[in-house]
């Protein structure tokens, strides 16, 4: 009997507390690597009513003005005059405090143990991961991006009330919220929206409208036709009558983004991957240089098992990588596809150290990540920072490049072939 369950992921806005901060933290990033592609930058934020702090490591000789590009951001997001909802870019206080990289880390990283221990010539044995730690990399045959369908649409929803926020379609909506899709399966498939959430910070009052269930019931309206019904569009499963909508289920949601809740970068790192599809290292991304492999591995990761996927090899695949500090070459590299492999997982994981360098400097020359903000005109890292590091069809990311299509293709091809001449023989 095939079995049923539901399974949940969320998404926030870019105006969510936490996800302020992790625009912040990757715009400091964008900001240093534009002069610096050699900057090391670990930059974490906090805000809260009136105040935001950024605090970390930065080695640098890039001259940014850091609290000028904090404000910016934050105005850039929308939290500013009477729709910012009690906080502002141009009057909140910011305050920094900013140290160098650890000497400790930096010798680690600048020079791997295999160029140390073993005088390797390799550049690419050149930068040692600058941590300990394992990461994951998912993808699956759901949607177009190869991503979970929950987190898509979570997703989806997430971009689509700022879309209709900046547009003045929906003028009235502030800028923080969050979104919640509950999908039914049947087995590994998808078959039906069971639920939909979303919570959104709102004016006080909405074309004259005061009375609190009105004004629910209007927003109610308008984010179904405006923000649902469009984010289902090229997909064949859709809500129907069993769905159930929950919009701002709590009642009036005026006080929101940091008067409400305060923020911390790299606290929403379930939202920034596969909404809890996949299995997570626990390392967040927002402010971490490529030499942070926690960053550049699960990018890393992300392009090992989309390609695979998408090749033909699996419909479902999860890819882990470890990584020990100051050392290039991975631990550790694992690949499971859950029982939908063509392949068994200890071949397709052979095929992925074959075709893929998984040594940190490797995978910051293939995605060409120190350079990628001055190529993409200052903004990069901090346009991920929301709504997602994976499945963004409406960026041109080079870890969801599938460049290893064809190798991956010919690889199977000559296992089948393999396969058969020996049960012939």
């Amino acid at each position: 009997m095939t079995h049923r369950y539901l399974f949940t992921s969320e998404s926030v806005t870019e105006g969510h507390p936490d996800k302020i901060c992790d625009q912040i933290s990757d715009a400091i990033l964008d900001a240093m690597l534009m002069e610096d592609p050699k900057a090391r930058v670990a930059a974490e934020c906090s805000v809260t009513t009136g105040l935001v702090l950024v605090a970390g490591e930065i080695s640098t000789v890039a001259n940014v003005d850091i609290a000028d590009l904090v404000r910016q951001k934050i105005r850039d997001i929308g939290y500013e005059g009477e729709h910012g909802g009690g906080f502002d870019g141009n009057t909140c206080a910011v305050l920094l405090a900013i140290d160098k990289q650890s000497p400790d880390i930096a010798n680690g990283v600048t020079k791997a143990l295999e160029q140390r221990a073993e005088s390797s010539k390799d550049s690419l044995d050149e930068v040692g991961a600058g941590d300990q730690g394992l990461m994951f990399g998912y993808a699956c045959n759901e949607t177009p991006e190869l991503m979970p369908l929950p987190i898509s649409l979570a997703h989806r929803m997430a971009r689509r009330l700022s879309e209709v926020r900046k547009s003045g379609l929906l003028k009235y909506l502030r800028p923080d919220g969050k979104t919640q899709v509950t999908i039914e399966y049947q087995g590994d498939q998808p078959v039906g929206v069971e639920t939909i959430v979303i919570s959104t910070q709102h004016d006080p009052v909405i074309d004259g409208i005061e009375d609190n269930q009105k004004l629910q019931e209007r927003i109610a309206a308008d984010l179904k036709k405006h923000v649902i019904e469009p984010s289902f569009t090229d997909l064949e499963i859709k809500p129907d009558q069993k769905t159930r909508y929950l919009i701002n289920p709590s009642g009036r949601f005026v006080v929101g983004g940091p008067q409400g809740d305060a923020g911390l970068t790299g606290r929403k790192i379930i939202v920034d991957t596969y909404g809890g599809y996949a299995r997570h290292g626990g390392g967040a991304f927002s402010g971490k240089d490529p030499t942070k492999v926690d960053r550049s591995a699960a990018y890393a990761a992300r392009h090992v098992a989309k390609n695979i996927v998408a090749a033909g090899l699996a419909s479902r695949c999860e890819v882990q990588i470890a990584y020990a500090i100051g050392v290039a070459r991975p631990v550790s590299v694992n690949v499971t596809t859950f029982g939908t492999g063509k392949l068994a997982d200890d071949e397709i994981t052979e095929l992925v150290l074959k075709d893929f360098d998984l040594r940190p400097a490797a995978i910051i020359s293939r995605f060409d990540l120190t350079a990628m903000p001055r190529s993409r005109g200052g903004k990069f890292y901090q346009n991920v920072a929301a709504y997602g590091h994976f499945g963004r069809p409406d960026l041109d990311l080079p870890w969801e490049r599938l460049d290893k299509v064809d190798a991956l293709k010919q690889a199977l091809t000559q296992s089948v072939k393999f396969q058969a001449q020996a049960v012939s023989v």
